[in-house]
């Protein structure tokens, strides 16, 4: 037993001082730090004030027509306020070159209808273009409809959309509201999830195979059982993970506190994690784990059976694209979780970590479902572990190039001779 601490120690201590783990962990935080302040450092770089608000002037045309723009822009809330300009078009020009105006606007009619050209330094942000254009197709739309004599209020119902409400028959069901909710954080969490076990899977069996081509797994077996080195190094590497994600966690619990208001009415309306409930959270740590466990057990079998790194990638890539279809199916299921492709594949366990955290997050699952799902997920890992045991034993003797499956075989075969 000491033997093995010693070995999880080493894997642990040797991936976390490794370089590419450091940059990545180091340009990882600077992402977590750099979206908790988007906004905040797009108006740094915008040069914008704190309130936001955007000066875009109006030349042409614009008696009776900048009020109603600017009244239809007030409804939506946008931060544009249009000005009057009293000059010429290549004054307006020289203005928004300037930077007094974040644009301009040359206002015309024809036979009563409006329309307009938007001038500015560069239209590839179309935000305030999208806005502006928005409020003027409105404008067009009540000139029109007075021109051809149409009540107002007449318009205003053709025109308003129709209500339209679902209601779940089931008590226990998730409402309208709540299934939006789910969905975001359900979507965040897959996404963890998934790039989480392919490069922690990937991190253990390229660790297998640098030990081989090193030619340090020779010493290592005649100090501990290959079984021993297996768990060592899955162990490991978890608690690698677990000490990088704990990182990103609180790196990211604090930048999120604070910038909680900016946060909360953005990202958090968005994906829906503003009302969040506990038991999620702790059927995404045991899937998590257990999903961590079945792909880091296949994962070291594969890379035991490689002595090069290069014949690594190409060895685990079935693995890969398996979680890939795994993915590729939980994002089908966010928009239809009760379909019965979905359910079905829930209970295949490569697939259960995602597509039944998914179902949980999504629909009232019976308990007896998740219970059956996590019974038949912990029986393929320990039966892969016994069979990953085997293959891992006689593997680890194997040199030479080796990018087939086939080699599975010799490595029983090696270890029935131990």
């Amino acid at each position: 037993m000491n033997k093995f601490f010693i070995m999880l120690a080493h894997t642990y201590l040797n991936r976390l001082k490794s370089k590419s783990f450091l940059i990545t962990t180091g340009v990882t935080l600077l992402l977590i730090i750099g979206l908790a302040n988007f906004e905040t450092i797009t108006e740094r770089f915008t040069g914008k004030e704190s309130d936001g608000n955007q000066q875009v002037a109006v030349i042409g045309e614009r008696e009776g027509l900048q009020q109603p723009l600017q009244s239809y822009l007030d409804q939506q809330d946008s931060s544009i306020e249009l000005a009057a300009f009293e000059g010429t078009k290549e004054e307006a020009e020289q203005a928004v070159k300037d930077g007094q105006y974040t644009a301009f606007i040359d206002i015309a009619e024809t036979d009563g209808i409006p329309h307009a050209n938007y001038y500015a330094n560069q239209i590839a942000n179309t935000s305030v273009s999208n806005q502006i254009r928005e409020a003027l197709q409105q404008v067009k739309v009540t000139i029109a409809a007075e021109q051809a004599e149409i009540d107002p209020q007449v318009y205003q119902q053709i025109s308003a959309p129709v209500e339209f409400e679902t209601v779940a028959l089931e008590e226990s069901a998730k409402t309208e509201e709540e299934l939006s909710e789910a969905r975001g954080l359900v979507y965040v969490m897959l996404f963890i999830m998934y790039f989480a076990v392919i490069m922690y899977g990937n991190m253990i069996a390229m660790e297998v195979a640098t030990e081989k081509s090193s030619r340090v797994m020779e010493i290592l077996i005649s100090s501990a059982s290959p079984v021993a080195q297996m768990f060592a190094k899955i162990f490991g590497i978890a608690l690698l993970g677990l000490s990088q994600i704990t990182l990103f966690m609180v790196v990211g619990y604090q930048a999120v506190k604070m910038n909680q208001d900016t946060m909360r009415d953005g990202v958090f309306d968005y994906f829906g994690l503003n009302n969040l409930e506990i038991s999620l959270f702790v059927y995404l740590v045991v899937f998590f784990i257990l999903g961590y466990l079945l792909y880091a057990t296949l994962a070291a079998m594969l890379g035991s059976l490689v002595s090069r790194l290069e014949d690594a990638q190409q060895l685990i890539a079935p693995m890969t694209l398996v979680i890939v279809a795994a993915f590729m199916i939980a994002m089908f299921g966010l928009n239809a979780p009760d379909s019965g492709f979905v359910t079905v594949t829930s209970y295949i366990p490569f697939f259960t970590p995602m597509l039944m955290f998914l179902r949980v997050g999504m629909l009232d699952v019976p308990i007896w479902e998740v219970g059956l799902s996590i019974g038949i997920l912990i029986a393929t890992i320990v039966l892969l572990a016994v069979i990953g045991a085997r293959i891992y034993s006689g593997g680890v003797l194997l040199y030479g190039k080796s990018s087939s499956l086939k080699d599975i075989k010799a490595a029983l075969q090696l270890s029935k001779k131990e």
